[in-house]
């Protein structure tokens, strides 16, 4: 099985540059990064007292729990096909 190539990306999150490395095409990337910035920014505005960190937090935890939901409703799914077998 051929392994997908990684690449370097280089991508300004609320103001700090990082080189993130992945499997994602540069538009996907850029996606991902322009959609956290703007969820950055509207938690800042939404809490202007919360520090980077709690924003960040506040962000990770959402993602993943839309994570769960998406393999939750995927199982489902599987598991409603089979039982109409």
């Amino acid at each position: 099985m051929e392994k997908k190539e990684k690449r370097r990306f280089k991508a300004t999150i609320a103001g700090k540059d990082y080189v993130l490395v992945g499997n994602g095409t540069v538009e996907h990337m850029q996606a991902v990064t322009d959609l956290l910035n703007e969820q950055l920014d509207q938690l800042h505005e939404a809490m202007p007292a919360s520090t980077e960190e709690e924003r960040a937090i506040l962000i990770a935890f959402n993602a993943i729990s839309k994570q769960f939901k998406l393999e939750e409703k995927h199982l489902q799914q599987g598991h409603s096909t089979h039982k109409n077998d």
